[in-house]
């Protein structure tokens, strides 16, 4: 299983990450073990993981998301 199939498709995928990395930017604790340093690459690994998990929402609906919280974006894309 790829990162990518877990996902509803590779735009919620990197949306997920983008705002993973904000959180980790703005003082998050890491959720996992990471070789990097970098918040982007840092957020990938801990998606890939399984520690944070990302929920595609109706348009309009949005569920803010906390450390340890599931991330959230509408699925405005279709």
């Amino acid at each position: 299983m790829t990162i990518e199939s877990a996902f509803h498709n590779k735009y919620s995928l990197v949306k997920g990450v983008a705002r993973r990395a904000r959180q980790l930017q703005s003082g998050a604790p890491a959720l996992g073990v990471s070789k990097s340093m970098k918040a982007c690459r840092v957020a990938q690994d801990e998606i890939r993981s399984g520690a944070v998990s990302y929920v595609v929402t109706q348009k309009g609906s949005h569920i803010p998301a906390a450390p340890g919280d599931h991330i959230s974006e509408p699925d405005d894309h279709v």
